[in-house]
């Protein structure tokens, strides 16, 4: 199981990382994807929508279930990975190279709410 040291995580299953513009792309983590199996379907949440940190925004589905995806940060959708949305097994193959979508950020401070990558891995090693 992998937990890139340079992502924050979300109590979720999430992953976020700010981007050189300003903006901050959001995932599923690879402990969220060998859970699920095979991935099926992604329903990301639309551009424009408002997110709310930790509330669902979006659906993840696999052969065994499906799962919301909750907001890492309060912010606006800004763009969705067209190739994950026609590609869903891409989730399963690089969790943390293929983002869901990308959002702005209406409040960075709530990063402090977010986890470390060894936070993360603690979390999930319950």
């Amino acid at each position: 199981m992998k937990f890139p040291e340079e992502l924050l995580y979300t109590n979720e299953h999430m992953w976020t990382q700010a981007q050189a513009d300003g903006t901050w792309v959001a995932g599923i983590s690879d402990y969220a994807q060998d859970l699920l199996g095979d991935v099926v379907f992604v329903d990301p949440p639309k551009v424009g929508t408002t997110i709310i940190a930790g509330q669902p925004c979006g659906l993840v589905e696999s052969v065994k279930t499906g799962s919301d995806l909750h907001a890492p940060l309060d912010g606006k959708v800004i763009e969705i990975n067209n190739e994950v949305i026609e590609s869903p097994e891409r989730l399963n193959d690089k969790p943390y190279k293929n983002w869901i979508f990308k959002f702005e950020a209406s409040n960075a401070t709530q990063t402090e709410s977010l986890l470390s990558a060894d936070a993360y891995k603690a979390l999930t090693d319950n």
